[in-house]
């Protein structure tokens, strides 16, 4: 008997915290989220009204790498692994090449979560995790053949993790994670006692 694995889904993970200075990078910048929220009343606004259960600069800010140097640094580091991660899935970009198209913060309370959605208008899609006390929310992707699978029994609880219709990822200060902007997935609940603090960000081709 043959398996071939076909239309695999690959996901990048990597660390920021494996890099020199990374304690006061990352101090740095979750200093600089959390003046965000503080500053930006238009973000605030934006919440209160789509009843968000924190702060977020999606609707709001479009200039973090100009607004602050650490974003602009932050910016330079996942320009990096955006290179590394097209290289490894093979990406024929021709003429053009992948360039940071949104940048905005999150600071998702206790109890608050994210509900399932994708990016579109992207190519590659991510998070970099600053703050991330016990129980905080870890990241949901879906398979995304899952609507596809009309008459399908389900996954044995133990199946291998490539053969699960959801996988949740956990990350740690410093993880960088990156998906191909078509997969859905979704930021459960924050069970944590304080607040979990990302960087979220899109990749266009151009």
């Amino acid at each position: 008997m043959a398996l071939k694995s076909l239309f695999v889904t690959r996901i990048y993970e990597s660390s920021l915290a494996e890099e020199r200075g990374f304690p006061a990078f990352n101090q740095e910048l979750e200093e600089a989220c959390r003046m965000l929220a503080a500053e930006d009343a238009a973000g605030r606004a934006w919440c209160r009204e789509k009843t968000y259960p924190g702060y977020t600069s999606y609707a709001s800010l479009d200039d973090l790498p100009r607004r602050a140097s650490v974003f602009a640094q932050l910016k330079t580091r996942l320009d990096r692994h955006a290179r590394a991660y097209a290289e490894a899935l093979q990406l024929d970009l021709g003429a053009g090449r992948l360039r940071l198209d949104s940048l905005w913060v999150n600071i998702l309370k206790s109890g608050g979560s994210h509900t399932s959605h994708i990016h579109p208008h992207s190519v590659i899609s991510g998070t970099v995790y600053v703050a991330v006390p016990p129980g905080a929310s870890a990241l949901k992707l879906e398979d995304p053949r899952l609507a596809m699978m009309m008459a399908a029994p389900p996954r044995r609880a133990d199946a291998d993790e490539d053969q699960k219709s959801f996988v949740y990822m956990a990350p740690q200060p410093g993880t960088v994670l990156m998906w191909e902007s078509w997969l859905r997935h979704e930021v459960t609940v924050n069970r944590a006692k304080s607040e979990r603090i990302s960087v979220s960000f899109n990749y266009a081709w151009g």
